[in-house]
């Protein structure tokens, strides 16, 4: 005779174990997917391909910060899939070292504004901040956790295109090994704010994507003078209407353009008609930094429809 107890106490250990993996709030990223491919980069020659310019390149979002909103932190692993599963992006994030040199992603020097901590992320080890919880852009505490460049990196090969921000006393060479240990230099520009940081990171890794700061053509033959090649650069030219000028010399040097809509440009975009990111295209940009990812990204998706844009890097 079976016995009565035998099923019900089956069951009862299933939801036992369904409910630890639930309320799993560490850093092993369970509730993170590692299935959606959205970018099909075979290696980097094919992001060069991909970040260069043609009247045929498909426009992109680059969420700053990743992408926060309420329940969604900046700098989180949960906020960058957020966006990730709605739209191909590209996300920005920000680089700082711990106590223990440990590259970690947060934007500020102090842990106070983005964590229940509170001093300088750089006198906390890595443990110390596994303890602390993200807070969200309205200051509520959510469950996901500071996570580790590593960590970031491995999630997004295939996911993402990462623009990484490094902080100051963050030595390149440290950013340039994870990308080397994570094999994800496919998937991977980093954010420099002069022509000599250009340089160092060129001299460093030839081979990687560097996004440099050109609001002018001088800024482009001091970035040539110190042998950072044009097929190496995106451009970010600023915060206001790019200049055509210099998008139309960019694009003749088959560079795309970054405009950060970051502040007044997205707050007009808000208040006028999302089309205006879609007229920002129009206008010389070819990849948006905005704070308002998702409402680019559904402008920019009709531009694309529109126009019969694609990319075979694109899934």
């Amino acid at each position: 005779m079976p016995n009565p107890l035998k099923y019900p106490l089956s069951i009862l250990l299933i939801l036992l174990f369904a409910g630890c993996f639930r309320n799993n709030t560490g850093n092993d990223f369970m509730h993170v997917s590692n299935h959606n491919q959205i970018f099909n980069f075979a290696g980097v020659e094919d992001l060069y391909r991909f970040l260069t310019y043609s009247e045929k390149r498909v426009p992109l979002v680059s969420a700053h910060r990743g992408g926060p909103d309420v329940d969604y932190p900046e700098n989180a692993l949960e906020t960058f899939q957020r966006v990730a599963y709605k739209t191909p992006a590209i996300i920005e994030c920000d680089i700082a070292l711990t106590k223990d040199s440990v590259l970690v992603l947060i934007h500020d020097e102090t842990l106070d504004r983005t964590t229940t901590g509170k001093g300088r992320v750089n006198r906390h080890t890595l443990d110390e901040l596994n303890e602390l919880y993200l807070k969200d852009e309205t200051g509520n505490t959510t469950n996901y956790r500071i996570p580790t460049l590593d960590e970031t990196l491995a999630w997004g090969v295939g996911k993402v295109i990462f623009t990484l921000d490094v902080k100051k006393n963050v030595p390149y060479r440290m950013v340039i090994d994870a990308i080397r240990r994570t094999k994800s230099e496919a998937y991977v520009v980093i954010i420099t704010y002069s022509a000599d940081q250009a340089a160092v990171v060129h001299n460093l890794a030839p081979d990687l994507m560097i996004s440099a700061s050109i609001k002018n053509s001088e800024d482009l033959v001091r970035l040539n003078d110190r042998d950072v090649p044009d097929t190496r650069l995106v451009a970010f030219v600023g915060t206001s209407q790019a200049d055509k000028k210099l998008t139309d010399l960019l694009h003749q040097h088959g560079i795309l353009c970054i405009l950060g809509t970051i502040g007044n440009l997205d707050d007009q975009a808000a208040q006028r008609g999302d089309q205006l990111y879609a007229e920002f295209i129009e206008n010389g940009a070819d990849i948006l930094s905005t704070d308002r990812p998702l409402q680019a990204a559904k402008s920019l998706s009709y531009y694309i429809q529109k126009r019969e844009l694609s990319s075979p890097y694109i899934n």
